[in-house]
């Protein structure tokens, strides 16, 4: 038999998000983190931003396409919560909106690419394999399909 799965429910019976979920939302939401950590510098805010988005298009874009993962981000507290009922048929989409917040953070680096005259750069071919990855993990995830199907039922 096979018990991995009773680390997955927490103690209402309900599957827990999946910690590479988090670490998704995080990585659409990271021109978010780094405005965030930016805030800190007290002498030169913009050199922060300057180094990961030499330009400020991309930043602006980054900032957007990371709104809408802290939407759902919020629509994961919400689930947890299982409060309120109205966010359920949303809920229930929301393998489609991260597609489509992968799809859109996709378009952003190759327009950063574009943008950097095709030259490589550490931190496009990180973003670029992260996001493959997260391409796979969203559709070859067990946890992840039951995490979004747990709320469909009756609670």
């Amino acid at each position: 038999m096979n018990f991995s799965n009773i680390t997955w429910l927490d103690d209402k019976g309900h599957i827990k998000p999946p910690i590479y979920l988090y670490l998704m939302l995080v990585f659409i939401a990271r021109g978010w983190c780094i405005f965030i950590a930016s805030l800190t510098q007290a002498s030169d805010r913009a050199g922060l931003v300057a180094l990961f988005y030499p330009q400020k298009v991309d930043f602006i874009m980054a900032l957007i396409a990371g709104g809408g993962a802290l939407l759902l981000y919020a629509f994961v507290i919400a689930e947890r919560k299982r409060s309120p009922t109205w966010i359920r048929p949303v809920f229930n989409q929301l393998k489609w909106l991260l597609l489509l917040l992968l799809l859109l953070d996709g378009i952003l680096l190759v327009e950063r690419s574009i943008n950097s005259h095709y030259l490589y750069s550490w931190s496009m071919g990180l973003d670029g394999l992260i996001l493959f990855w997260s391409f796979i993990y969203l559709f070859k995830s067990k946890r992840l399909s039951y995490y979004f199907a747990d709320w469909k039922k009756e609670s």
